[in-house]
């Protein structure tokens, strides 16, 4: 359905995004080379595909590549500027284009679903693509997680749906005009790029415009509802919305939320008229929100609401997303990406709905300097939920540093004591140190963006140790 030319080469290719397109690439029948900065699963399996991968980046992977003359090079946001293949594929004549790009050309005579939010798009557009398959559609797919399901972040389906993770951290996310937008919340992150909440909520006003058909919203978001309200005052097209959440004006509106045996209920009611209970098997209010707008999508599209019940309800997690790694001695450890202050709230709101007695252990790898140091007391103030918190040392994501701008400065504010909370600026210790402070009952939240997910089974071998 596209007209992408290959070979193709991902910079980049073992991250969660390229190698979801690299993936529909070979199934496509394109062929595919790419690089990342060390070995991986993501690496082999990718081979076991077909594609040609190298690890280390390195211009002559480019030039003098097996699969002969690269028509065009691939980057994420994460690539900088001196990296040795962008640098080459610039210096050869070489076109160069984002994985955005990528995806939108991908996106291409399909009917396009798009997540896009501050928090949730993940969430989000795995339980979309979930309900869809139980709707016996075969979507295709591009997710910034792998689906506890099949295991997959991508997939090349059979079906007229392609349902994408619009990433709104670079505002590459205006290139995909799909036919429903999804917007779960608006509130600034990325300040990297963005420097104002002004300009970060401007591009998620241009990202509505692009919807051909409906925007679907969630009423309970303040960024959300000044975007609705922007929208229908200006003077350029306004698209339609349809939005879902608690408020008394949604459209479709949530109530009666409870937990029930480690997810969720709710009941569901469509302007006015009720319509039933959905079930989520996954805790936290927001993923009953979540859910609440893949019903929304699904309405809209003209599906009946108890096979999209049903589909909710067959939605078991993503991975990195409250995803239980393990229990040993009694304490669960549970793996979350949540890397800005509102997703941690959200996480550990979520663990103390299953955590009864035990307590709520955390401990949190801030994700770039530039967000540490503007959103320090923002992620105290969450982390102060837990009971007992640890503060990493800042994963930088390929930025530079900024002077006195670490991990300390955020345990720091949550309790200057260290009674309860503490910076841990040994990452090789950390497991140990962390385990030592459990007792059975207690839930272990492994949270960030960086590599943190890397302590769960640590944690727990020194858990088992000390049975």
């Amino acid at each position: 359905m596209t007209a992408i030319e290959g070979p193709l080469h991902l910079i980049g290719v073992g991250g969660v995004g390229m190698s979801g397109l690299a993936r529909i690439l070979l199934a496509r029948g394109i062929q595919v080379s790419g690089s990342d900065a060390r070995a991986s699963r993501e690496l082999d399996a990718l081979r076991a595909l077909g594609a040609l991968t190298f690890v280390g980046h390195d211009a002559k992977n480019l030039i003098q590549n097996e699969l002969g003359q690269i028509k065009t090079v691939v980057i994420s946001s994460a690539i900088r500027s001196d990296n040795a293949e962008l640098v080459a594929a610039q210096e050869f004549g070489i076109p160069v284009i984002s994985r955005a790009e990528l995806l939108a050309q991908l996106m291409l005579g399909y009917r396009g679903i798009a997540v896009a939010g501050t928090h949730g798009k993940t969430t989000t557009t795995s339980i979309m693509t979930v309900t869809m398959q139980h709707l016996g559609l075969d979507p295709s797919f591009a997710i910034g997680g792998s689906l506890n399901e099949s295991g997959a972040n991508a997939h090349q389906g059979t079906g007229d749906f392609f349902i994408a993770e619009a990433d709104e951290s670079d505002g590459s996310f205006l290139r995909y005009h799909p036919e429903i937008a999804i917007i779960t919340n608006v509130e600034l992150d990325h300040l990297d790029h963005y420097k104002t909440l002004a300009s970060f909520e401007e591009a998620f006003q241009d990202f509505a415009r692009t919807a051909k058909d409906v925007v679907i919203a969630c009423a309970d978001d303040d960024g959300v509802r000044r975007l609705i309200s922007h929208s229908r005052q200006s003077d350029l097209i306004a698209p339609a919305f349809l939005t879902y959440g608690q408020s008394e004006d949604a459209d479709l509106q949530i109530s009666n939320i409870q937990s029930a045996d480690g997810g969720m209920t709710a009941d569901v009611s469509w302007n006015g008229a009720v319509l039933g209970t959905i079930r989520t098997g996954i805790p936290g209010i927001h993923n009953v929100l979540n859910s609440a707008s893949v019903i929304l999508a699904g309405l809209h599209l003209g599906f009946a609401f108890v096979d999209l019940v049903d589909g909710v309800a067959s939605y078991t997690g993503t991975r990195r997303r409250f995803e239980l790694r393990g229990v040993a001695s009694g304490v669960r450890v549970i793996d979350d990406y949540a890397h800005h202050p509102t997703e941690i709230r959200a996480t550990i709101e979520a663990a103390r709905q299953i955590s009864g007695e035990g307590r709520v252990i955390v401990i949190f790898q801030p994700h770039r300097y530039s967000r540490t140091m503007a959103f320090a007391a923002e992620f105290a103030q969450a982390l102060s939920l837990a009971d007992d918190a640890t503060v990493l040392e800042v994963y930088s994501a390929g930025e530079d540093p900024i002077p006195g701008v670490t991990g300390r400065i955020i345990s720091a504010k949550i309790d200057p004591s260290g009674s309860r909370a503490r910076f841990e600026p040994s990452f090789a210790e950390a497991a140990s140190n962390l385990a030592s402070r459990c007792r059975p009952g207690d839930v272990l939240l492994t949270l960030g963006a960086g590599d943190v997910t890397m302590l769960a089974p640590a944690i727990l071998a020194c858990l088992q140790a000390s049975e």
